[in-house]
């Protein structure tokens, strides 16, 4: 049997093992370039969905965002990736009437959705009614997180219409109003890094008839 020097293990000797095995990962091969891992991607899923309008079907690598199938795959690039981690809200899009962020939401989980991006509320020569809102009120500074800010502020009023309460509702059973305070509170997934919230608040109450 080993003698117990023999079976005990330093802290310096482990740490020395773990580099000379990064070394030896990381060796180059003969060509000159550096090893690599080779994995097995999983087999590509089908998905079928309907954007903006149209039927939309896809083969897809099944870990796929439903923003990047909107982006990489169908080119709609007006939805923007900007945190890719569900916090700037700049990936906002519709599926059946909701809002939710795309880069959070795999794509093959929306078969026979109905996902609304900004390319489906207007166009350039007959804007949708939120957007010309925020043209007039300069809701927008360097624009990038301008079409998570209208797909969001459709939304919301759309969850003010039904009912929907938020957290800033004393009486949650009562009707909601687009008060100020009650835009923000919905908007507040949405961050503006230029700070045009003002703005923003402006152009959702003139569409809503609220208060900014």
């Amino acid at each position: 049997m080993p003698a117990k020097s023999e079976l005990e293990i330093s802290r310096r000797g482990v740490l020395a093992g773990g580099a000379a095995t990064a070394v030896v990962a990381t060796a180059p091969t003969p060509a000159g370039q550096a090893a690599t891992v080779q994995t097995k991607s999983p087999p590509a899923m089908s998905v079928t969905f309907e954007v903006n309008g149209q039927r939309q079907s896809l083969s897809l690598d099944p870990r796929t965002t439903l923003l990047d199938a909107l982006r990489e795959h169908l080119h709609l690039t007006g939805t923007k990736k900007g945190c890719d981690h569900g916090q700037c809200g700049a990936c906002t899009v519709l599926v059946n009437g909701t809002r939710i962020n795309a880069c959070l939401s795999l794509a093959v989980m929306h078969e026979g959705d109905k996902v609304t991006t900004i390319e489906g509320f207007g166009s350039p020569d007959r804007l949708h009614p939120m957007q010309a809102a925020f043209v007039r009120h300069d809701g927008y500074q360097c624009g990038y997180c301008t079409p998570g800010q209208i797909c969001s502020a459709v939304a919301v009023l759309d969850e003010i219409g039904r009912g929907v309460p938020s957290h800033v509702q004393a009486d949650l059973l009562a009707p909601p109003r687009p008060t100020n305070i009650e835009l923000r509170e919905r908007m507040s997934g949405n961050i503006c890094r230029c700070g045009a919230y003002s703005n923003i608040a402006e152009a959702i109450a003139e569409i809503a008839g609220g208060e900014a």
